[in-house]
């Protein structure tokens, strides 16, 4: 009968010799060089004999069988490691942690496929002094407890260390953003003394050629004012309370402005957008501008994952207190490992170094920040939001679906959005 087996350790030289000695007896062997991936392994396809190293990158071979031994499901399931024989003290502090048996270290490949064939019928090596085991069961516990007692102070160090980077990232983010808005604006205005300046409207009269480098200089110019604007926003939203700026509103009103903002990009795109305003509340209480902003962002981000001809479906249900909308699109889809982490800021799903500045070519990129703006906007309101894809795929073109659920008196959050409990990725039934 073929019985599976599964070694943990990082040794090529170990994992050749028991392959060959598990392999001998016609079962099944897995490897993994790290205790995490062993425990992920055993719990998945539930080996009839686990065999681990003491000495592993990520924890000890002891605090692994004490973890495993904590589960019902491996309460009878052979835990062998390898160890000398002299090494007494060793083997009952192995014992005390739950192994049940030791390999002989050097491993011997002749009797190697006995001794397999000897955990998995269920032996087992008994200590010859059950005091002496009992103590090292004490010691095993103490220095288990002052192990952990370390790891949760270096978790704590690394925890702060993280939050003063991260607390970094905002001000640096915040800063930066100031700093360019200033010269922009003067630039901004330059700008548009140019284009009024008498001499250049009648040279451009003459010269054909000089309107459209104005229109690029103006383009790209409103394109860094957005950053910019982006980069505040989310500042704003990550380090302060959001002040919502409430009065009643029409979300149909909201999307129609939306639609109007992207008129032209939609018909160079050949995109259909399938939306019915009498679906829509026409009364709300919320903030105007932040909901015209947040669906701004699904709107662009819809445009800019669905190909030429493609479509994009709003849809909406009012359900007593509470309206949930969505925006549906015909794109690419999302990878199922993206539908929480694309709500991060500066989360950037495709290769960087295919990266492109567009808010509504097809696959163009960003900064990361329209996603993180919109789950910001809808949870400051008391709602959540969430996405819903079959997975990525270019050819296949599986689509996306975000939704939004937000009360229809908003209930504003009084946290900055770093502290806002993370909702569930959908709302629960």
């Amino acid at each position: 009968m073929q019985r599976k087996v599964l070694l943990i350790s990082r040794s090529e030289k170990v994992t050749a010799i028991i392959k060959n000695a598990v392999e001998e007896r016609g079962h099944r062997l897995a490897v993994a060089m790290r205790a995490l991936d062993g425990l992920d392994i055993a719990r998945e396809h539930k080996p009839d004999l686990i065999i681990a190293d003491l000495n592993l990158s990520d924890m000890h071979g002891r605090e692994l069988a004490t973890t495993l031994r904590a589960e019902d499901s491996f309460q009878g399931v052979p835990i062998v490691t390898i160890l000398p024989p002299d090494q007494i003290h060793e083997r009952d502090l192995c014992i005390a942690a739950g192994f049940t048996g030791f390999l002989d270290e050097p491993l011997m490949p002749e009797v190697l496929p006995l001794q397999v064939d000897f955990f998995l019928s269920g032996g087992v090596h008994v200590a010859d002094d059950e005091e002496r085991v009992e103590q090292a069961r004490t010691e095993y516990v103490q220095n288990f407890l002052k192990g952990l007692e370390a790891r949760i102070r270096e978790l704590e160090r690394r925890n702060d260390e993280l939050q003063r980077i991260d607390d970094m990232k905002d001000t640096f983010i915040q800063l930066t953003a100031h700093e360019l808005r200033t010269p922009l604006t003067l630039v901004t205005g330059y700008s548009r003394l140019i284009e009024d300046y008498p001499p250049l409207r009648r040279l451009m009269e003459n010269d054909l050629g000089i309107a459209p480098l104005l229109q690029g200089l103006s383009d790209s110019i409103s394109r860094m004012q957005s950053v910019i604007e982006d980069l505040l926003t989310i500042s704003r939203i990550m380090t302060r309370k959001i002040e919502l700026n409430m009065s009643q509103v029409s979300l149909a009103t909201i999307i129609k402005r939306v639609l109007a903002n992207y008129q032209e990009a939609l018909r160079e795109r050949h995109l259909q957008v399938f939306f019915n305003a009498a679906e829509f509340p026409e009364n709300m209480r919320a903030d105007e501008g932040l909901l015209y902003m947040m669906i701004l962002n699904l709107m662009s981000n819809a445009i800019k994952y669905t190909p030429d001809g493609g479509s994009i479906t709003f849809r909406c249900e009012v359900k007593q207190n509470e309206v949930q909308f969505s925006i549906r699109d015909t794109g690419i889809g999302i990878d199922p490992e993206y539908h929480e982490r694309i709500f991060d800021r500066m989360t950037i799903s495709h290769d960087i170094n295919a990266h492109t500045t567009s808010k509504t070519t097809f696959r163009g990129g960003g900064l990361g920040l329209g996603l993180a703006i919109c789950r910001g906007i809808v949870e400051a309101h008391g709602g959540r939001i969430w996405v819903e894809s079959a997975g990525y795929d270019v050819n296949r073109l599986p689509g996306s679906e975000f939704f939004v659920l937000l009360p229809l008196v908003a209930v504003p959050s009084t946290k900055p959005m770093n502290s806002i409990r993370r909702l569930p990725s959908r709302p629960q039934s």
